[in-house]
Parts: C-alpha cells; structure tokens; sequence
C-alpha cells in the first residue's frame, strides 16, 4: 500500500503544470469530447509506466542492493531539482484535427503516449519501481492513479482548472518529497 500511495501522490503533484497536462487543456479545448480524451490518457498511461514499472523491476534485479541505493538516492534528489524547472507546452506535439471519438480517442493515446517518453513522471516510475522492490504492480498503480488524478480534471475544467493552481507551490512540494525520498534511499532508511 506505501508503494501505491507515495507513487500517486509523486505523480499527481509532480503531473501539475507538466506538458502532458498542458497537453490535456489542449485536447479537450480543441475536441470538447472528454470520455475519449480520459479513456485515451488512461491506456497511454498504462501501457507507458507499465514498461517503466517493468525497467525499475528489472534493474532492481540487475545491480547490486548498494549500487542501486546511490542510484536511486542520488536520482530522486536529480528529480527533486527537475521538479523545480517549468515545463513549457511545445506546439509541435499538438495533435492534428481528426474526427469521431475513436480518432480522438487514437489521437490522445500516441500523443501522450509519446509526451510521456523522458518525462519527469515516466522517470518517477523507473525510480520509484526499483525502490519498491516487488511492488511494481502497486507502483504502476499508484503512477497511473496520480496521473489520472492530475488530467483529469485538466480535461474536465479545462483552462480554469490550470489558472488556478499554484503551480510553483505544487512543484515545490513534489520536489521536497523527491528530496526527502533521495536522502532516505542514500542512508538506506525505509528499503
């Protein structure tokens, strides 16, 4: 249950004001069809931190219980400062217009599919798989969970949702529990 719950709540606040979120606003700003959009983020999101839960599993396997102590230690405290850097909404990855709700539905899954790959979240999922040593399932979980919980309601409220958040204030938070979970992971409390 601690994988699931720290891995939501990494992800939810580290998934405010990202591009993924950003992407979000845009796709239902331009569909105005929000169950597809949802169903699309939530099957990219699966199928995504499924191969990143997986990675994590499987590096947990491959290195040493003391390499991946420094690796992971000093990889949540690099996300911790990551967190602090804006993410900014690149246009190229805005989807193109299509029609119907299997379009839409298609559109949202390669798009966020493809936004997710190297992003802060994805990266958590690594991380926090291969901390949770045979808890990858939970991790899973819990990433896709926070994720949902932070598009969501980007797509359902769409602009008045993101004007309203303390983006900085959330990203501050979610950089202190990265931080927090780094300095435990390098003195080896709470493996």
């Amino acid at each position: 249950m601690e994988a699931f719950l720290v891995s939501t709540g990494i992800v939810a606040l580290a998934e405010m004001g990202d591009k993924t979120q950003l992407l979000s606003l845009v796709l239902a700003a331009r569909y105005r069809k929000p169950v597809p959009i949802i169903l699309g983020i939530l099957i990219a999101t699966i199928v995504n931190h499924g191969f990143a839960g997986a990675l994590g599993g499987w590096i947990t396997h491959v290195l040493g219980e003391s390499l991946l102590r420094w690796i992971l230690g000093l990889g949540f405290i690099a996300m911790a400062a990551w967190m602090l850097i804006p993410d900014k909404f690149d246009d190229a990855e805005e989807a193109k217009p299509v029609k119907g709700a299997l379009g839409i539905l298609a559109t949202t899954i390669v798009a966020f599919f493809f936004a997710e790959m190297g992003d802060k979240t994805q990266i958590a999922t690594i991380a926090l798989a291969a901390r949770f040593n045979g808890a990858v399932l939970a991790v899973v979980a819990g990433t896709t969970f926070g994720m949902m919980l932070a598009n969501a309601p980007a797509v359902l409220l769409g602009d008045k949702f993101a004007n309203k958040m303390p983006i900085g204030l959330v990203h501050k938070i979610a950089a202190g529990i990265f931080l927090v979970l780094g300095v435990l992971a390098l003195l080896n409390i709470g493996g």
